[in-house]
């Protein structure tokens, strides 16, 4: 298949699934695998093109956000606000800087792991969507530091691939009392500093491997991503608000069932 066809289907996975509960990580894994995508330089690639996801969400919310960077001098709502996602933000940055290793190692490496994450992670969240606790929080920018935390643990999941980052914060945020909508909208404000952190890091790794003559298929892999994260962040406030998250637990267990059927096939 042509690279830049490659670098096409990349870009969709990575906008169709970061901002759902569904594991980006494990999906982009699953999909490269099955392109036949063995060169490090496509690892490079999929680090690179995470950062069209992460604006999609930047422009989106930009508007709120900038609101809350002007009431930060007067405001104690604005600054406990970005207090929130930065106690959510931390416990990631030391189980992330701890465990890196063995991340990008024997996590990485294990597409068996990765499968099953995904189906034991579906199967929970169809749980959780049909019993959750009582929401008592509607509201993402007003959320008690405490149970900011305790989104924040929860998140530490997603360091095992196929556990998705969104699919931890929105279970944690759900176990804590949180509406559904508010829960997925405090994942999408979280993955700002969280996704920005892991980029950072992905990046200096794969320092060694970046290679000017893939501009062009990052560039088309990145725009490809924004375009797609935009549609997807918009459609899925609307969508978990009527129907809540078990599509999304169904979808995960499918593909993790396929995943586990083609390794094994």
């Amino acid at each position: 298949m042509a690279d830049w066809l490659n670098a096409i289907i990349l870009g969709l996975v990575e906008g169709l699934t970061e901002f759902i509960p569904v594991s980006s990580t494990g999906h982009l894994l699953l999909a490269a695998r099955l392109l036949g995508l063995e060169d490090p330089s496509w690892k490079t690639f999929v680090v690179l093109i995470q950062l069209g996801a992460i604006l999609s969400v930047v422009v989106l919310y930009f508007q709120r956000l900038w609101d809350v960077v002007l009431r930060l001098p007067s405001d104690p709502a604005a600054r406990r606000f970005v207090l929130s996602v930065l106690i959510a933000f931390l416990p990631a940055v030391a189980a992330g800087l701890g465990l890196h290793k063995v991340i990008n190692g024997t996590f990485m490496e294990s597409v068996s792991l990765i499968c099953w994450s995904l189906i034991i992670g579906g199967v929970l969240l169809i749980v959780l969507d049909r019993w959750r606790p009582t929401p008592r929080h509607e509201d993402a920018m007003t959320l008690p530091l405490h149970t900011s935390l305790i989104i924040g643990l929860v998140q530490c999941l997603a360091l095992v691939p196929g556990v998705s980052r969104s699919g931890a914060t929105i279970a944690g945020a759900m176990l804590a009392g949180v509406d559904r909508k508010a829960a997925a909208e405090f994942s999408f404000f979280l993955a700002m500093p969280t996704m920005a952190g892991a980029f950072t890091l992905d990046l200096w790794d794969a320092r060694d491997t970046l290679n000017s003559s893939q501009a062009w298929l990052i560039a088309i892999g990145f725009g490809v991503s924004f375009l797609v994260g935009l549609a997807v962040v918009k459609w899925m406030i609307g969508f978990v608000g009527k129907r809540g998250f078990s599509l999304f637990g169904v979808w995960r267990i499918v593909v993790g069932a396929l995943g586990l059927w083609l390794i094994r096939g």
